[in-house]
């Protein structure tokens, strides 16, 4: 029990001295979602809020189906990697299509790139559905490409 406490202290201790502060504070562009089934395209926007923590919102169409997307993500420093980050996160997507809507739980976890003295960031992250509609249904294979203008 003892060693279980102190695996813990340590580990919320080590995630308090992240210091994942941005180099950006919003960036507006394009995401391109793809892997199993439709490709999806359209308007996003990533926005940090206060050190790591960050919200990305996206819009995206394809074969007669719309998603509204909202993630929020944590993002971590990556040693001797100027400009590149992980994050980690999860939230909701709606799809509209075909006379139906559905809802669905996506984690996301991935990276982010700004390029320095440049105002574009890229991001490249894993991001499966979890749909909770007639029937539980898990899409692993699906990805999402995201090149944005970052703001100060």
């Amino acid at each position: 029990m003892k060693k279980l406490l102190t695996f813990t202290l340590v580990f919320f201790l080590l995630g308090l001295a992240v210091k994942a502060q941005s180099t950006y504070t919003t960036a507006v562009g394009l995401n391109i979602d793809f892997g199993e089934g439709t490709t999806l395209v359209g308007p996003s926007i990533k926005h940090f809020f206060k050190g790591p923590h960050a919200g990305l919102g996206e819009v995206t169409f394809g074969n007669n189906l719309t998603a509204l997307t909202v993630l929020y993500q944590y993002h971590g420093e990556i040693d001797n990697a100027n400009g590149l980050k992980w994050f980690a996160g999860i939230g909701p997507t709606v799809l509209f299509g075909y006379g139906d809507s559905s809802f669905n739980v996506r984690p996301d976890v991935g990276l982010d790139y700004k390029i320095q003295d440049v105002p574009l960031t890229f991001t490249f992250d894993w991001r499966p559905i979890l749909n909770f509609d007639y029937e539980t249904t898990f899409t692993a294979a699906r990805f999402g490409l995201g090149i944005r203008y970052a703001f100060n």
